[in-house]
């Protein structure tokens, strides 16, 4: 695997744990997964990982920011899906999805959106039933024990840990600002990994 082909060294992908799965492998993961480990943890393609952070970030450029929602309820993910949201012009919403926030247009907190991205479809399935229910695309981090009949595109990455998401979240606002034209080069981009990392 040749480095410069990866949007950051394949060692900052390992040290975030970002290819670190679970004990459990879904048939629609299976494509994504590099090996199993002697203790039963399923590891994931990072080549993949990689490509599909670049993939998205192209795919969720092309979309009004205001339109794009971002949704998490895992805690480690409320930091990250934040930042995202003010560099790139999203609407984050950490914590518990409000049911009618999608579907309800006279819920105060109604937000007409044209595309849904989620940490994770087993934690966030209040938000991906209202988008399916709209009919909008969903974009979703998927770790190797998550099923994606409901997802239009899969990021498979390990969408649990505290670094790995940060590493993530990280990822795509930079190359959603490079594929807006917004910033030219890795180097313009002001912000540091550690600034998505949540707190402990």
């Amino acid at each position: 695997m040749e480095e410069k082909k990866l949007l950051v060294p394949e060692e900052t992908y390992i040290s975030c744990g970002a290819e670190i799965g679970t004990q459990q492998k879904t048939a629609h993961m299976k494509p994504f997964i590099a090996k199993v480990r002697n203790d039963g943890l399923y590891l994931i393609n990072i080549e993949e990982t990689d490509k599909r952070i670049r993939s998205a970030a192209k795919l969720l450029a092309r979309y009004e920011p205001e339109k794009v929602i971002v949704a998490a309820v895992r805690h480690y993910a409320r930091k990250p899906i934040t930042m995202l949201s003010q560099i790139c012009g999203f609407k984050a919403m950490p914590g518990r999805f409000l049911p009618g926030t999608l579907t309800n247009p006279n819920s105060e907190n109604y937000h007409e959106a044209d595309i849904l991205l989620v940490n994770d479809p087993i934690g966030d399935k209040q938000a991906m039933a209202e988008a399916i229910k709209v009919g909008i695309p969903i974009v979703a981090l998927c770790d190797t024990n998550n099923e994606t009949r409901f997802v239009d595109f899969v990021i498979p990455v390990n969408n649990k840990g505290r670094k790995a998401l940060a590493l993530t979240y990280w990822l795509l606002a930079r190359e959603i600002l490079k594929a807006r034209g917004e910033i030219k080069s890795d180097e313009e981009f002001q912000y540091s990994i550690e600034d998505f990392e949540a707190e402990l």
